[in-house]
Formats: structure tokens, sequence, C-alpha cells
């Protein structure tokens, strides 16, 4: 494939990882949007990768922070970041703003949550978000929260009843339910709830890799059969020993496939397109993050001192390109691969999004 199709990530972060003022905030348990560095470099690699689009986080995940007021300055944070970096970032409210990114040769920039906790017990919040550009919400982080379990709450519970209240109140913002990072039964009552498509943008595949961050096959059948989205992520969970590589983020997607159809599979790295530079020095920091989330009790089965939070063999500005020529080894056409590289989340996108192109 000589010219690179459409890419989008769904799940993914502009930043550079070198420059002194992130690689300080990678060592916090919760750095905000303030302290990513979204410099000449970090805009050259996106380009350089062929990223058209990527939904970052941003708001409010975890910790002591005023979960409303911090997601509104966050937003107010990004916004700056696109208006500073118009030539080269476009802020993404419709799917025609992704294509309208890739003509101009911008970056489309996706407004995602993490977690839902900013909605606080007022569903009437989640007007404001999608007014302010949010276009997907994940509903839990690894632990429970008021809406449901995250993979790692060990009760499995479900959605509670204003979970169920909040992904209506999202289908009828035509806002994206994101399911990673949610428990087995949180996934399903709200795959279940919902109206609209729902998704999981950024996760691996259970059977492959027995770990709660991975999905079961069942989730992701029931997911991909209601015209929602999966999206494998670049991360060590794709792996039991925590040591994932490009072979296994393949193997994932295959699978995927195989479980899904074509029509519903692609990528969510959870990761930048800029690499770090110096990985000896990001060792001997990592265990100390890794500690600081286990001791939050916001970590995950899988996460160690020794385990990357990427694919060291999948990573730079060459990520998507390798990942290509790999699925073009194990014969996928360059139609299905288009399809996995973006158009898939494009479509599905247009399934939740549609009616705000009427705005």
């Amino acid at each position: 494939m000589t010219t690179l199709p459409l890419i989008v990530n769904a799940l993914g972060q502009l930043d550079n990882p070198n420059a002194p003022r992130s690689a300080e905030a990678a060592a916090e348990l919760n750095p905000s949007s303030e302290q990513l560095t979204i410099d000449a470099r970090t805009l050259a690699d996106a380009h350089a990768s062929g990223l058209t689009a990527v939904n970052i986080t941003l708001g409010y995940t975890m910790g002591d922070l005023p979960p409303y007021e911090h997601t509104l300055h966050e937003i107010d944070v990004w916004d700056g970041i696109i208006r500073d970096h118009a030539a080269d970032l476009l802020k993404v409210r419709t799917v025609a703003d992704v294509h309208r990114a890739r003509r101009e040769g911008r970056i489309g920039v996706i407004y995602g949550f993490q977690n839902a906790v900013a909605v606080g017990n007022d569903t009437s919040r989640v007007a404001t978000f999608a007014e302010r550009g949010v276009r997907v919400v994940q509903l839990t982080y690894n632990q429970a929260n008021h809406i449901g379990d995250g993979s790692m709450a060990p009760e499995n519970r479900g959605l509670t009843d204003f979970g169920r209240g909040l992904v209506e109140a999202l289908d009828e913002h035509h806002l994206m339910v994101d399911l990673s990072h949610s428990g087995e039964r949180t996934c399903l009552e709200a795959a279940k709830t919902a109206r609209l498509p729902v998704s999981i943008n950024h996760t691996g595949c259970r059977a492959l890799a027995d770990l709660p961050r991975n999905k079961t096959d069942e989730e992701l059948r029931l997911v991909a059969s209601r015209g929602g989205f999966v999206g494998i992520y670049f991360m060590p969970f794709l792996n039991p020993s925590g040591h994932a590589s490009a072979a296994d983020v393949v193997e994932h997607i295959v699978h995927a496939v195989n479980v899904c159809g074509e029509d519903h599979v692609g990528i969510g790295t959870d990761g930048t397109v800029t690499s770090i530079d110096d990985l000896d020095a990001y060792r001997a920091h990592l265990a100390e993050h890794v500690a600081l989330r286990r001791e939050a009790g916001v970590g995950a089965a899988g996460e160690r001192d020794d385990t990357l939070p990427f694919v060291l063999d999948l990573r730079g500005v060459d990520q998507f390109r390798d990942l290509i020529r790999l699925l073009e080894q194990r014969g996928y056409r360059s139609g299905r691969i288009e399809k996995i590289l973006g158009t898939n989340f494009l479509d599905y996108a247009d399934r939740v999004w549609a009616p705000e192109a009427s705005r």
C-alpha cells in the first residue's frame, strides 16, 4: 500500500513525551492537559505518521480534583491548544470534520472522556459537554463509579440505575458510549441498554490474553452486532507476559475481525505518535508510576514494574506503516486494511454523530 489510507486513532494522545514538562508529568498519577507538550516535533511527527484524526482524553479520570469543574477547564485548555495551532489541528464535531482535516493537511482532534464521573448526578450536563464539542464518553475507568463497575471492580455488578439513565442521555445527544475499561456486566448491559451503537475504543481480546482490561468474545460480538466499533490497543495487556509485540497487535486484530466482522474493528493505540527517546531513563521512573497507580487503586491487572505501556516494536512515526505491512503479510487486502485503519471508526461515528451535522 504505497499511499497511506485515512488513519483514525480511536484513543491516543498528542504530546512530545521527551519534553521536560511532559517527562515530569508522566511520573505523576494524574497529569493534566496543561502539562502536555504540543510543540513542533509533536505536530511534525503526527503529520509524518499519516495520522488523520485522534480521540484524545481530557477531563476528569481519577484523583481529588472537582470532576465537573476540572473537565470544563480541560475543554478550555484544548480549545486553546487547537486555536494556537490552527494551521495543524482541527476540532472534530462531525465526520465531515475528519474528512476536512485530511483534505487540508491538518490533524483532527476528537474530544473524549475516560471516565464519566464529571456528569455527577445530573444527566443534563451531557448537553453541556455535547455543546462544548465532546464526542466520546467512556462510562468508567478501572474502578467502580456511580455509573457502573470498571474492569478491576471485583463485584462485576453492571450498570446502576443512574448509569442506565446516563446511557439514554448520551444517546439523546448523539455521543459515543465507550465501554473501554468497563467490567464485563457493565459492558454487556450498556450495549443492550443503548439505542445507538456503542464502542470499545481501546481494548484487547480476552480469548488471547486473559486479563481484565481485555474483552470477552461475548462482549466483542454484542457490540459489533449492534453496529458498534472495537479498537485494538498497542498495550502490554495483549500478552500475558506483559511484553506485547507488534505480532500480538496483529493477532488481536485478526481475532477481533474473526469475532466481530471486518466492518467493526479498528485501532485505539492508547499512546502518542512521538516516541520516547531515552528508554533507560523512562524505565527508571516506570516502577514509581506503577506503584502510584497501585496505591491509588486505579491500576489494572497486568501492570508491573517492567511492563512498558506501549508496544516497543510498534511506535513512533512509522507505527501505522509498520502495522499495514504486517497486516499485508497476514494476507489482508487494502480494502480491509483501510477499514481497520480508519473508515470503520468513521462509519461508526456517522451512525452515532450524524444528527450533529444539522446543527
